[in-house]
């Protein structure tokens, strides 16, 4: 007899088929393993942090409205990182991390697709920066407009 949550993650995995193509469910759907299901907190576990990282930017709307399609709308996903996997003395070592890109939807918003909003905000930009000016440290001298062309640099 199969476990409930081994269940939902074949439902669920049914599902993205259909939608992903074939290179990219084999590489990012097919080593995910089911680990628990509990309240509608469905746990996978995933190869590795960058696994993780991928799956949130790129995949975590399909996640989330497969998994609320299986599960209702207080369906959530938490993930299990394996960090080590471990050897035949010990076990792997994991770190257990919410999902972040799942959102609460109302009765009425639960109609299938879902929008959910997970903003990627810019490592680059520092608050407070817009407003200050930088001195490039150019010679106003060399532009394109006193540039002499001659055979060597031609």
């Amino acid at each position: 007899m199969e476990k409930a949550f081994e269940k939902v993650w074949a439902d669920c995995l049914d599902i993205i088929k259909d939608i992903v193509e074939w290179q990219h469910f084999k590489t990012w759907f097919e080593p995910i393993r089911p680990v628990a299901l509990k309240e509608k907190v469905l746990t996978i576990q995933v190869p590795s942090q960058f696994f993780y990282e991928y799956l949130e930017e790129h995949y975590v709307s399909l996640l989330a409205k497969t998994l609320k399609r299986e599960l209702g709308a207080a369906a959530r996903l938490e993930y299990r990182i394996m960090m080590d996997s471990g050897n035949s003395k010990n076990k792997p070592l994991t770190m257990d991390v919410p999902g972040h890109g799942f959102k609460s939807y109302s009765n009425n918003e639960m109609d299938f697709p879902l929008v959910i909003n997970n903003p990627v905000k810019n490592p680059f930009v520092i608050p407070g920066l817009k407003k200050m000016q930088i001195d490039p440290q150019l010679n106003h001298a060399y532009t394109f407009d006193s540039f002499i062309e001659g055979d060597c640099n031609r």
